[in-house]
């Protein structure tokens, strides 16, 4: 199969739809600077979906404030640091991230693992429809609910419908607006007496809420691993590149993440009852809530054209998959993405009831069956392949090199899901070792750990060598 490579040009302006899809970006199309990432990330994590998440340490696991915001500090550098090393794929390889899967599991063993991806993104993207219309509800009453969540997917299609270099320059706008937007929440918080009083008398510091704060930030960070090469494969391949792409896209989804998930975990507190958070924002904004919060879903848009724009890639995969002979270009790639928008648009409806349960179970579902694939994707770029992939056998229908299926990874990926198993704690299952650590949820750590060591282990000693 010989695919078609230059029947499209990079875009020069963020106003033209872009040409390419799944496919690898020449290297005479490359642009940008690594530096650019930063912004991505930054303003991606600035929105009201990451100030519910920090409300988790608070909300859910009965944390103090200082305790809560420690647990969502040290969960976010050290989920952040999985979640960047992505980023330096982009540019070594000029394919989207997911695409890559085939290296690892084979062309057709891919497939399961691009679909249970695909859903994250359409859960990411319900949950973004779900907070951004409350919030335009609470801001533009108007509206209501409904006309907010409608508002929202509209305004979403925009990044999501042009692309790779308009998300590069919304980001920066929107690192600059939502990030002075949180900064004046907190600003308006902590200049309220009563406020600042109930700060310092919530909660209770236990092993497994602690942990299970850190849970839910590092996740937050690993569930951005199969966006990352998305937003870097335009950038130019070189090993500086890499290791600034890397440095670029930790810092700016570590530190856009944090003020948000501290704004949170504060409301948190103020909330009464533990109920829902955005109309305890809206009291302590006073007069400028409707401004700061719309400019908060604002945010919360760009983010979720993100999500519909890497599903709608990864579909695009799948469609590669079963008709190899075919090209898939911008047409389809649009059509897909509509698709996809609609799809996220009725399942929004049925997501309106105890939104925090239902957002909390997601994540949890989400830890188990996101880990091994981001354990045995880094472990196989960085640790066996070094990097040095056949990009072309990615699309071949046997998969070249990788052949149709690499039993090796699969099997990995099943036991890197069984061994946190009996690590895992939530109110619908606590596994035998997470009971003896005191109801303590650590199935994260163990899958990088052991998953990481299972692929490394069984590569070396079963991965037959085949010549490029």
């Amino acid at each position: 199969m010989t695919l078609n490579t230059t029947d499209a040009h990079a875009p020069a302006s963020a106003a033209i739809i872009e040409q390419r899809t799944i496919y690898p970006i020449p290297h005479s199309e490359r642009m940008g600077h690594p530096r650019d990432l930063f912004s991505v990330w930054f303003g991606t994590n600035t929105t009201i979906l990451t100030v519910i998440t920090g409300a988790l340490a608070t909300v859910m696991f009965h944390l103090p404030l200082i305790t809560g915001c420690l647990a969502l500090l040290l969960g976010n550098l050290v989920g952040g640091i999985f979640m960047a090393l992505h980023a330096a794929q982009g540019p070594r390889l000029g394919v989207p991230q997911m695409v890559q899967t085939c290296g690892q599991f084979g062309s057709m063993g891919a497939v399961p693992m691009i679909l249970l991806v695909v859903f994250i993104y359409v859960g990411f993207s319900a949950s973004n429809l779900v907070v951004g219309g409350e919030g335009l509800q609470l801001a533009l009453p108007w509206l209501g609910y409904t006309g907010g969540v409608l508002a929202v997917t509209v305004l979403s299609a925009f990044p999501a419908f042009w692309g790779y270099r308009t998300i590069h320059t919304i980001t920066k706008l929107i690192s600059w607006g939502c990030g002075i937007a949180i900064i004046w929440a907190l600003f308006c918080i902590f200049g309220n007496a009563n406020a600042f009083a109930l700060l310092g008398s919530f909660g209770h510091t236990t092993l497994s809420g602690f942990m299970g704060a850190v849970s839910v930030a590092a996740l937050w960070q690993l569930a951005y691993a199969p966006y990352v090469s998305d937003y870097s494969r335009y950038l130019p391949n070189s090993k500086q590149g890499a290791r600034h792409a890397f440095h670029a896209t930790y810092w700016g989804s570590a530190l856009g993440t944090l003020l948000p998930m501290f704004l949170g975990a504060i409301l948190g507190i103020l909330t009464p009852g533990g109920g829902e958070v955005l109309p305890t924002l809206m009291q302590y904004l006073g007069g400028s809530g409707s401004l700061i919060m719309t400019m908060l879903v604002i945010g919360i848009t760009v983010a979720n054209g993100m999500s519909i724009y890497c599903g709608s890639l990864s579909s695009l995969m799948l469609l590669q998959m079963a008709y190899p002979k075919s090209h898939f270009g911008v047409r389809t790639r649009i059509t897909v993405t509509a698709s996809l928008m609609l799809f996220v648009l009725v399942l929004t409806m049925l997501m309106t009831h105890d939104f925090m349960e239902t957002y909390t179970e997601f994540l949890n579902l989400l830890m188990i069956i996101m880990i091994p694939w981001t354990s045995i994707n880094l472990i196989d770029y960085y640790l066996v392949q070094h990097g040095s992939y056949d990009v072309a056998a990615f699309f071949r229908p046997d998969g070249g090199r990788y052949g149709r299926y690499n039993v090796s990874a699969l099997i990995c990926y099943a036991l890197g899901i069984a061994v946190q198993i009996p690590f895992v704690s939530n109110h619908l299952y606590t596994g035998p070792m997470a009971h003896l650590l005191g109801d303590t949820d650590i199935s994260w750590a163990v899958g990088l750990v052991l998953t990481s060591l299972i692929y490394l282990f069984m590569t070396k000693k079963y991965r037959p060598i085949v010549p490029s």
